[in-house]
């Protein structure tokens, strides 16, 4: 067994210290002037992660958002990252009336989410052409993970839909699930839904489970099976990043370090410095995780950032 990455299967003892969310190209009807659109730019920001100390990241654009796997490729190569692409879809607002994966059956959604994983990214450019193979990307460029998206306390009838095809979809391959929680909410009713569609709590990794920071919550979660994906580090307005740390160790404490995750989600122009903003994609390593260290020690880090990525990215055949 392996992690699947842009460049090919890598094994997981040497996937190395691993962000478990960030995004180098995402594009969202919601997200007007915070496009990541441009390949040098995020080229550039994502050396700047490799330089700091992260050896690989799962990129967690899904289909439809301006994901582009073949100038990730590229990225990848250029900075010696990891990087998994992601399949699947995201909460039903980030698409325009129309979109055509909203068009699409439950069974379509499935075929073309196992596809990716298997066989090859899929075609973006036009609704006629979804499903089949794209010009330019190698076929080698694949998918390693699976993504759903609710909204706050709510799962609309398409979302219903992707979570049944992500089913669908792992059941075939058995690639790990990363489920965007809006505001950390619902998590245990996308559990039991998840699991109806025969996808178990320990292949789900909790996206954005720190916007609601109840570590009481959290240790509940971690029980079940559920890895939990700690993002918010560097939203100041929210919170202070005191918060975070605090929860992760209360957290632990409770359960042990052996189902968290911890990612940037950085995710907007404006907050990457090769686009002209603040704080940059190396928040994670350069800021947050050595203060973290600083409170937990080392080898809590390590958990977090090594041991668990592996083992919930490690699946391939």
């Amino acid at each position: 067994m392996s992690v699947r990455t842009v460049l090919g299967d890598v094994p997981a003892a040497g996937l190395g210290r691993t962000d478990y969310h960030e995004h180098l190209f995402q594009t969202s009807p919601l997200l007007p002037g915070d496009e990541l659109d441009d390949e040098v730019l995020s080229g550039r920001e994502a050396a700047t992660l490799r330089a700091a100390g992260i050896d690989a990241m799962i990129d967690a654009t899904p289909l439809g958002l301006g994901r582009d796997p073949a100038g990730i490729a590229r990225i990848a190569r250029a900075t010696s990252l990891h990087v998994v692409l992601t399949t699947g879809a995201h909460r039903e607002q980030h698409y325009a009336p129309g979109h055509p994966l909203l068009q699409m059956s439950e069974a379509g959604l499935a075929e073309l989410f196992t596809a990716e994983l298997r066989d090859g990214v899929r075609d973006e450019g036009s609704p006629g052409a979804w499903g089949t193979p794209p010009a330019g990307v190698p076929a080698s460029v694949r998918a390693g993970v699976l993504k759903a998206g609710i909204g706050y306390w709510s799962i609309s009838p398409f979302e219903h839909q992707v979570i049944a095809a992500v089913g669908a979809a792992h059941r075939s391959t058995g690639a790990p699930v990363m489920v965007h929680l809006e505001h950390g909410s619902a998590a245990f009713e996308v559990l039991d839904e998840l699991a109806g569609h025969g996808v178990p709590a320990d292949r789900v990794v909790l996206a954005h489970i720190d916007r609601n920071p109840d570590p009481g919550l959290h240790a509940e979660l971690c029980a079940a099976g559920a890895y939990l994906g700690y993002d918010g580090m560097a939203r100041h307005r929210d919170r202070p990043d005191s918060v975070l740390v605090d929860c992760l160790l209360d957290v632990a404490e409770r359960h042990g370090t052996d189902r968290l995750l911890v990612g940037g989600d950085v995710a907007r122009r404006r907050r990457y410095r090769a686009y002209g903003g603040l704080p940059g994609l190396d928040y994670l390593p350069r800021r947050f995780l050595p203060r973290l260290a600083a409170a937990a020690g080392e080898r809590f880090v390590h958990a977090i950032t090594v041991a668990n990525p592996a083992r919930l990215l490690d699946w391939a055949p």
